[in-house]
């Protein structure tokens, strides 16, 4: 599991029907938790379905989290909730106040489909799994922003021991503020051992340098469809990626570097609450 790109054997997802619930429990919590429209009910019950469809058909066996009173609609977003290594899991601790109980129902998910659970972040500690990658099996890039902090991170490593050899600390910038979805996988997206999606404009100079001294080719979102989540790509296996649609330019560089680019109708699941698909899916087990 440490790594970004290998082929997916199990994802953990939640779908719209039992992250939403219905649509009274969603319009008494979107305009709370900052989304950007009101997402309907059925159609993103639809998409979910579809979603699912598309990563089964890619060999994916999808594990699904039931429904939980104790959180709400942002818990259809299931990456950020944990950070998954080849020992097993550490529940996070959410930099989003709202999504503070999150990561205690992942949990009760996690034990169902067999993977172990090392410990959880506590204390000042901040940690989102949409703020960190792995990169060659045992290191890991990991934000220092609004959602992920240095305290968090500290205790990551201690939690994960020597799985992980050596971390490199992205500093995030400011953009929106706090109560945006910012995190470091918001301009990077790892579709290969050797090729990355991104947008530069947000990078820091040293981590671009970085990835490509390392041998990583970037293929760059351009600035109409950053927005649109052009940068949100799901690796499902090496040169293997689903996308929300809409973002025609990204997918014909990403097709242009080889890649295989499949597409859903992410309009209530994803655009309205800023989730593309890596965040839909917390993968379990790569090839």
């Amino acid at each position: 599991m440490q790594n970004e790109t290998g082929q997916i054997k199990r994802v953990l997802m939640k779908h719209a029907r039992d992250a939403f619930r219905n649509q009274a429990t969603i319009d008494a919590e979107w305009q709370a938790l900052n989304y950007l429209g009101r997402p309907d009910f059925p159609l993103a019950c639809d998409q979910s379905d579809r979603l699912a469809q598309i990563l089964e058909s890619l060999g994916c066996t999808i594990e699904w989290l039931p429904e939980d009173s104790s959180v709400g609609i942002d818990s259809i977003y299931v990456r950020d909730n944990a950070v998954v290594s080849d020992r097993g899991a550490v529940l996070c601790r959410m930099g989003k106040e709202a999504r503070r109980p999150e990561p205690a129902a992942l949990a009760t998910g996690l034990e169902a489909a067999g993977t172990p659970v090392l410990g959880e972040i506590g204390g000042t500690g901040m940690v989102e799994g949409g703020d960190l990658i792995w990169l060659d099996g045992d290191m890991i890039a990991i934000a220092d922003g609004y959602r992920t902090n240095a305290e968090g991170v500290r205790q990551l490593k201690s939690l994960l021991g020597d799985a992980v050899k050596e971390i490199v600390t992205v500093p995030l910038p400011h953009w929106n503020g706090p109560g945006d979805v910012l995190h470091l996988m918001s301009f990077i997206s790892p579709i290969a051992p050797d090729l990355a999606l991104v947008y530069s404009r947000m990078m820091p100079v040293f981590f671009r340098n970085w990835l490509q001294d390392r041998g990583i080719s970037l293929v760059e979102v351009p600035d109409e469809e950053y927005d649109s989540m052009g940068c949100n790509v799901l690796a499902v296996a090496p040169r293997v990626a689903v996308m929300l649609e809409g973002n025609p330019v990204t997918r014909q560089r990403l097709e242009a570097a080889g890649v295989e680019v499949h597409t859903y109708d992410g309009s209530e699941i994803s655009a309205k609450g800023c989730g593309g698909p890596t965040c839909l899916t917390r993968p379990l087990e790569r090839g």
